[in-house]
């Protein structure tokens, strides 16, 4: 082997370890993307699941002062 054939395979050697540490690194920037959207979606199912909570609870509130006023209207005839 020429000093130069041993160049041109150390060159490309180098290359190929180069793009191949660029994917790991883009295939580990892809895997945290993906954990902090998963994070977001968990986060956001739990606030929509307090605000039903809140919803229904407010709502039980609505009826039951709506039952109150119709008893105490039922009582005064």
């Amino acid at each position: 082997m020429t000093d130069m054939t041993q160049l041109m395979n150390s060159m490309e050697n180098t290359l190929k370890l180069q793009n191949r540490a660029r994917a790991e690194r883009r295939a580990q920037k892809a895997e945290q993307e993906k954990k902090a959207f998963q994070d977001k979606l968990m986060e956001a199912a739990a606030s929509k699941a307090e605000l039903d909570g809140l919803s229904m609870k407010a709502k039980g509130s609505e009826d039951a002062v709506q039952r109150d006023q119709l008893i105490g209207m039922m009582m005064g005839l």
